[in-house]
């Protein structure tokens, strides 16, 4: 069985073409700058098109699509009515559902008798209880206009679930333990015996953790005073909280690399207040699920800094767990999730 995973990104697409019988990656592609000036491949369709690979030997295409709403809770059969309903949500993840859809239907065009499979972000959180998915807002907010938590980077959490449970040789419903999917986005999960039961991001991928740009948790009183005694539009706060906050609105900088090597005060003050956050959602967790078996790190973050991640873990509460760094391969876990579908 041979499974391609296309994960579009606004101005990316990554490739990879499963053999799902030995789990080796046969080809791989990552096309970066899509339509970015002076960038030679313009389109989503000139990046497929560059792809060196025979499509008729192609099984099932599986796609990565970031919100699914209520809609979708498990890998579904893209029709004419799953596109249409995928475009009806992208007013809820407005810079993903869009860049999503593009390869679902640039790959439908380009191998139109292949199965396509849409694999959905939001799935994993799916089975969060009422509790915690839920906003203490008037509740018809919720029964009326779908408010809620939502929760994102399910594949990576769903894939890390997977990864650790083998570590700690059990089932994975028998695994209690914390993600941490630290990158440019960043997200925590409290897993309950296999089950995401919370998770840091919420309606929107906004919420949560501080993040390369978004800014994470703030007082959302604070929308209103921009917006009335600032003065600023709805469109310019938006652009500020997902596009100019988070670690670039502190020290300037969104790049880890960069701001670890920079000695000024500003990078020092982003770096402690993306720790202490990482740190408040352990610790809630950590109550919340009782016992925890491990605490992972993935991301390029949480792969690849070691002084992160010993910062974070610098909790007295957490010592005594085990910690792994596990990498993350969100397109090996979609290719699973499309063969899940199928059996």
């Amino acid at each position: 069985m041979r499974v391609a995973v296309i994960n579009s990104g606004s101005s990316s697409l990554k490739f990879k073409l499963f053999d799902m019988s030995t789990g080796e990656v046969l080809y791989s592609l990552l096309v970066e700058n899509i339509g970015v000036k002076d960038s030679k491949v313009k389109t989503h369709d000139e990046a497929l098109g560059s792809l060196d690979v025979d499509f008729s030997s192609i099984d099932i295409i599986g796609h990565r699509v970031v919100h699914g709403g209520e809609e979708f809770n498990e890998p579904t059969v893209v029709t004419d009515e799953v596109i249409q309903k995928i475009e009806d949500l992208t007013h809820l993840a407005p810079l993903h559902n869009p860049a999503n859809l593009e390869g679902i239907l640039v790959a439908k065009e380009k191998a139109p008798n292949i199965k396509q499979i849409a694999v959905f972000d939001t799935a994993f959180h799916s089975k969060m209880p009422e509790v915690a998915y839920l906003y203490a807002l008037p509740y018809e907010m919720y029964e009326k206009h779908k408010i809620r938590r939502y929760g994102f980077h399910g594949t990576s959490h769903s894939y890390l679930l997977k990864e650790c449970a083998l570590l700690l040789k059990k089932d994975t419903d028998e695994v209690n333990i914390i993600t941490l999917h630290l990158g440019n986005g960043a997200s925590a999960c409290a897993i309950e015996n296999g089950i995401s039961i919370d998770t840091s991001m919420g309606f929107t991928p906004l919420e949560g953790l501080v993040m390369g740009t978004r800014c994470g948790d703030i007082d959302p009183a604070i929308i209103f005073f921009m917006q009335r005694d600032l003065g600023f539009s709805i469109k310019r706060i938006d652009e500020m909280l997902n596009n100019k906050s988070g670690l670039l609105g502190i020290c300037d900088s969104s790049d880890i690399r960069e701001i670890l090597a920079n000695d000024d005060t500003k990078s020092k003050l982003a770096i402690d207040m993306m720790v202490r956050r990482v740190k408040k959602y352990i610790g809630s967790y950590m109550a919340l699920l009782g016992r925890v078996d491990a605490i992972v790190f993935s991301g390029g973050i949480g792969e690849n800094s070691a002084y992160i991640r010993d910062r974070i873990m610098d909790n007295d509460l957490a010592k005594g767990v085990p910690v792994f760094v596990i990498k993350t391969d969100e397109e090996l876990e979609i290719a699973r999730e499309c063969l899940t579908y199928l059996n």
